[in-house]
């Protein structure tokens, strides 16, 4: 027969269990807008994620936070659905409201599909869809002298699967060739919207922050590199762009580069000869600037200074150094 000290002391054991397991339920957010974490060996942790890099993710299951380096976690899915983006029809693109930081190989899986290749009879080069109604940054000199143009798009499937499509209804809207931009419109086959990448508010930049870079480079289609920001503000001809030891060939020009939070920080476009290491992309407030004033570039065939007839542009050099890639014959 146990003690009266004994049954108290068991009661009040009882009674901390029950209240730790309710305030359990309480935190964990419950069915879908609850978080999951699944880990490779077959576990599974559910809750609220409050935080998330490029290495781990931290998880608060109720009466603690408990965290798991990404080399163990097999899939992360937020019960909040996909990352909320305000759009503003005015201006075209999209801001990511509150983005959490996730790995590439996360981002690779959400941001994939708005990644394109820009396709023309003298080459090829990359873009990135910024708005549901297909419009599409690029290279200005991917589409250098150029109408017909050709996107390849890879759509996301029910089953998880994307499918890789060509589209030639590809509309010329707008060329700046001192910024080496260009904003295409791509009609979807479908008629339903394009999945798009938001592009940076505010630029937060700095040295060493990690990137990653979507393309083609030399035609291999959705590669994957990254690497960190090497300089903020490089300087050439008059304009500052962001430098990168991200992996950038031909191929790549036009494409995104994007930060760990989802978001497009620049377009990248050239590369040095005979260097490593050295990329280099036209910051977002440039595109941002470009797009807002698109009205001003509007690609028109009889103007002379607009779209594919145009003077050819000087050769860029690094003082004392060799010639900047920004244009060449296995794509752009």
């Amino acid at each position: 027969m146990p003690s009266k000290f004994a049954r108290s002391l068991l009661l009040l054991t009882l009674t901390l269990a029950f209240l730790g397991a309710t305030r359990l339920a309480e935190a964990a957010p419950s069915g879908d807008r609850g978080d999951v974490v699944r880990l490779k060996d077959g576990g599974e942790v559910r809750g609220s994620i409050v935080k998330r890099d490029d290495r781990s993710v931290w998880i608060d299951v109720g009466p603690t936070v408990v965290s798991f380096d990404l080399d163990q976690v097999e899939e992360i899915v937020s019960g909040g659905g996909k990352e909320i983006r305000a759009v503003d029809s005015g201006t075209l693109f999209s801001v990511a409201v509150d983005p959490i930081e996730l790995s590439p190989k996360e981002h690779a899986k959400i941001l994939g599909p708005a990644v394109i290749k820009v396709s023309t009879p003298s080459g090829l080069g990359s873009g990135v869809i910024i708005s549901p109604d297909g419009y599409a940054i690029t290279n200005a000199h991917v589409v250098q002298k150029e109408t017909a143009l050709r996107a390849t798009v890879w759509f996301l499937q029910p089953d998880g699967t994307l499918k890789r499509t060509d589209i030639d209804d590809v509309e010329l809207v707008a060329v700046n060739n001192h910024l080496d931009l260009a904003l295409i419109r791509i009609t979807n086959p479908k008629d339903e919207p394009f999945l798009f990448a938001p592009v940076q508010g505010a630029e937060q930049l700095d040295i060493g922050q990690p990137v990653f870079a979507i393309g083609n480079p030399l035609g291999l289609e959705r590669t994957l590199t990254q690497g960190v920001i090497s300089t903020t503000q490089r300087n050439f001809s008059g304009l500052t762009y962001v430098q990168t030891d991200t992996p950038i060939n031909p191929g790549n020009s036009g494409g995104p580069l994007f930060n760990t939070r989802g978001e497009v920080i620049g377009i990248t476009n050239m590369g040095i000869v005979g260097g490593e290491a050295l990329g280099f992309a036209i910051p977002a407030r440039y595109v941002k600037d470009f797009v807002r004033n698109r009205e001003a570039f509007t690609y028109d065939r009889s103007n002379p200074n607009s779209g594919h007839i145009y003077h050819e542009p000087p050769t860029r050099r690094l003082p004392g150094g060799p010639a900047i890639l920004d244009d060449d014959t296995a794509g752009s």
